[in-house]
């Protein structure tokens, strides 16, 4: 099976679009990631979710359970609130950063990419064990806090929602300033110098012209974050304590210790569903914005 020449070259050559590829070829190359995606996802939540309704047999008293029991709602609200922060402050700490990638050169962009990238490149288990070093109880914080006289005992720093939401923020901060450079980095300078040519200054400039501009990276990125935040499970289990339990620690107590699938299932689908709402309002909410036009 052969693709089939660029449609605007008449000498043909290398292809460089998926729209030059026939639909056999498309669906070839495509079977792997269907293949996968089937098996490996929708197959098991979809008997995750089927169980949670017909095992042991047809009934939504896992989900009235849900409703009925504070505590469940209670770490629901947690997951979201604890989600909402992170990505807050990753995209805080990340559009400057992204900015500062796409408009440096040489050994400083070497050197800001290396500051993103290597911990991107760090297991998530390793960094969140380095958290546990410098937030314990005679860890480099507390030692430092005694050292200059900020207080007279340790505090308790690890544990707790601070270092939950400290830890989750710093583990994500790459997937939130890499969308955002990549977009960042393709609009043309000659945009922000011709609106100080028509008189605006560096912030008017900026809000009127690469702020708009960026907002598909911005999406991307808070989408990216803020997904990732409501299903994080290694960072919240090892830095956070019974006072910051989350929705993916929940479940996995549900699977593994009480081996309860049933209401696994029916805590899975409420996130789940409550996540697809909250990107659609989202996507909807950015939609309305001027510049940003739903893909």
């Amino acid at each position: 099976m052969r693709a089939k020449p660029l449609a605007g070259s008449p000498f043909g050559g290398r292809p460089t679009s998926a729209q030059e590829y026939g639909p056999g070829l498309s669906l070839l190359l495509v079977a792997p990631l269907v293949l996968l995606l089937v098996g490996g996802f929708l197959y098991p939540v979809g008997k995750l979710f089927w169980g949670s309704v017909f095992v042991p047999e047809a009934t939504f008293a896992n989900y009235a359970r849900i409703l009925q029991e504070p505590l469940f709602l209670l770490v629901l609200w947690r997951t979201f609130e604890i989600a909402f922060v992170v990505t807050a402050l990753a995209l805080l700490l990340g559009y400057p950063v992204a900015m500062a990638m796409a408009r440096v050169s040489g050994r400083t962009a070497m050197l800001i990419a290396a500051c993103v990238l290597i911990p991107l490149w760090t297991s998530v288990l390793v960094r969140s064990y380095a958290w546990i070093v410098l937030l314990q109880r005679n860890g480099v914080v507390n030692n430092a806090l005694i050292e200059t006289g900020l207080t007279g005992t340790p505090l308790r720093l690890l544990y707790t929602q601070g270092a939950v939401i400290a830890a989750m923020t710093q583990v994500l901060l790459p997937f939130m300033i890499l969308p955002i450079y990549s977009v960042v980095r393709n609009i043309p300078d000659d945009f922000v110098r011709a609106a100080r040519n028509l008189g605006a200054g560096s912030l008017q400039a900026f809000f009127r012209v690469t702020l708009p501009l960026s907002l598909p990276g911005v999406t991307a990125g808070v989408l990216i974050t803020f997904i990732l935040s409501l299903g994080f499970y290694i960072t919240p289990a090892l830095v956070g304590g019974p006072g910051t339990l989350m929705m993916s620690t929940l479940i996995g107590q549900q699977t593994t210790e009480l081996l309860d699938w049933p209401f696994a299932g029916a805590l899975a689908a409420v996130l789940l569903a409550a996540t697809l709402l909250l990107v659609i309002v989202f996507r909807r909410a950015l939609a309305l914005n001027k510049g940003f036009k739903l893909g």
